[in-house]
């Protein structure tokens, strides 16, 4: 399967800060599987990270996510001023539409799928 110009800049944009808003249930995961602490440590801070945390990781991969379009109009596309996005206003809006989609999508499929699978199988949660 060939990754479209779109699909990679969709990628490219989105990777990291669903990593970083999904921390808040990947970190325990990475303590388990590199042998860093135990089971029920991990459990405990998965309880303690997705409870009280978890809107903190969300806003940081949100963060992230702002600069990473702001970075990619600027880098990438060579929208540097405020008259150049003026004339080029649909693809600026069209770029976040597929960034925030893509972010949300990626989300919940990292956090909720992948993630939940992965401590599901070392145990962390039921």
């Amino acid at each position: 399967m060939k990754l479209t110009e779109a699909m990679r800049s969709a990628l490219k944009i989105t990777g990291i800060p669903v990593v970083v808003a999904s921390l808040c249930c990947l970190t325990p995961v990475v303590i388990v599987l590199f042998g860093l602490g135990s089971v029920s440590l991990a459990a405990s801070l998965a309880d303690t990270f997705y409870g009280q945390y978890r809107w903190l990781f969300r806003a940081a991969g949100l963060v992230l996510l702002v600069i990473s379009i702001v970075w990619y109009l600027w880098r990438e596309k060579g929208i540097c001023t405020i008259d150049e996005a003026k004339k080029r206003r649909n693809e600026i809006i069209n770029i976040v539409a597929i960034a925030l989609a893509a972010g949300i999508a990626g989300y919940f499929i990292f956090l909720y799928v992948i993630v939940e699978y992965a401590g599901m199988w070392l145990g962390i949660w039921n």
